[in-house]
């Protein structure tokens, strides 16, 4: 979440980033906590100033009782004033309690080099790699070719869960198997830490990454108030919750295959088709820790790590910069990286890069020290590398044969054994 502070010093700066992102009905809580703000700073001045007050009554009474005196009035005005005090306290207590309940509904501000926009349409497209490739038989979508080969059934999925959760066999298990190895196998080699998240997370976990409050309607709620997660960044940036790290420790770099659970609620119609938006899907998550200074040049490298893979892959793809208004309520700056698919002849997602700034970090309590310094938040980002339903869709819609089979890229093919 936001600093109160930047709120307070910077009120029109703030409500710009959240006209800019069109989350307009966190507008009028800006004026809400700056109100909430003002009225506890008053509180806590007059605080102050009868807890000095009330020292010197209670050294006039010690003084009066030594001498001994009459301290009855003196002891009625402190017991009065305690009882003032006891008040203002309580009314204190409410104000910070509701300023910390407005916080999180503010959206992280975009970044200065973000694009101003209303909708996806105004998204930019930085880069585009690799040749869409052409055949010379009428090429088919991956439902169909998957489906005839008995690599994916979707009919039986929806018989077992409903919609959106396919079973892999054969090789098509094999293929999400392999994905997870080579993906995981990439980012190690590159120094990220391989990690086994659980895939169930308490509430906490879910506010502190900012699901919570804002995207209560993707995640599977389950019994005992756990989550399944929506993604392995939830389980993987909290890792640090609550812990303030060195600075020579960063940047602290962590990768994780899990499988996802995401509700998608309100989903229909031909972009749901096949594996195009499923309610259960395989991903490998990249998750780094960074100092504030580092974060930027972390969020290219973080985005040149996944096009890499796409590469190795030899699937075309597409480097999109996201304008403000489909960048995200948590992001600061967010790219999409899309693979061209063949037999549906458009674009699909299959990665997310985002830096975070100190915006998940000020939620959890994750900060680091320099030596001799005070704790500073850290910067977080994540990105998919990559997301598999749509990385399988691209390799056999691109890769397919007019015999109705695909073949595989050489890089998957010693780990299809």
């Amino acid at each position: 979440m936001l600093d109160l502070k930047l709120i307070r010093e910077n009120p029109d700066l703030v409500k710009e980033g959240i006209r800019k992102k069109r989350e307009l009905d966190a507008l009028p809580l800006v004026d809400e906590i700056l109100e909430l703000d003002r009225r506890r700073r008053e509180l806590l001045a007059e605080v102050e100033a009868l807890r000095a007050q009330q020292k010197k009554l209670a050294k006039a009474v010690g003084q009066a009782k030594a001498k001994d005196e009459d301290a009855s009035d003196l002891l009625v005005k402190s017991a009065e004033l305690a009882e003032y005090l006891k008040k203002l306290e309580a009314e204190e207590k409410e104000l910070s309690a509701r300023i910390q309940e407005l916080l999180p509904q503010i959206p992280n501000l975009p970044h200065s080099s973000v694009p101003v926009g209303e909708s996806e349409a105004d998204n930019v497209v930085v880069k585009e790699w690799g040749e869409k490739p052409s055949f010379d038989f009428e090429p088919r979508p991956h439902w169909e070719i998957a489906t005839e080969m008995g690599v994916i059934d979707f009919e039986r999925g929806a018989k077992v869960s409903g919609s959106g959760f396919p079973f892999y066999l054969g090789q098509g298990a094999r293929l999400v198997r392999a994905l997870e190895n080579f993906f995981l196998d990439f980012h190690t080699a590159r120094g990220f830490v391989e990690v086994r998240p659980p895939l169930l997370v308490r509430e906490q976990a879910a506010f502190g990454t900012g699901q919570l409050p804002d995207k209560e309607g993707m995640m599977y709620e389950v019994s005992g108030g756990y989550y399944l997660i929506p993604t392995s960044e939830v389980p993987v940036t909290n890792l640090h919750a609550g812990e303030i790290l060195e600075a020579e420790r960063l940047p602290l770099k962590y990768t994780a295959y899990t499988p996802n659970f995401r509700v998608e609620a309100g989903s229909y119609g031909k972009d749901v088709r096949g594996l195009n938006r499923l309610h259960q899907f395989d991903k490998v998550e990249m998750v780094v820790f960074s100092h504030p200074d580092e974060s930027y040049d972390w969020l290219e490298r973080l985005t040149r790590q996944a096009e890499e893979l796409l590469e190795l892959l030899g699937l075309p793809y597409r480097r999109l910069l996201m304008c403000t208004a489909d960048m995200g309520f948590t992001q600061a700056k967010k790219f999409d990286l899309e693979v061209w698919s063949a037999g549906q002849q458009k674009w699909l997602e299959v990665s997310s890069i985002s830096n975070m700034e100190d915006y998940q970090a000020r939620r959890m309590k994750t900060r680091f020290r320099e030596p001799g310094g005070k704790p500073r938040f850290v910067h977080t980002l994540n990105g998919s590398g990559l997301a598999f339903p749509r990385v399988m869709a691209a390799l056999i819609e691109n890769n397919q044969t007019a015999s109705g089979g695909f073949e595989l890229p050489e890089v998957l093919r010693p780990y299809m054994r």
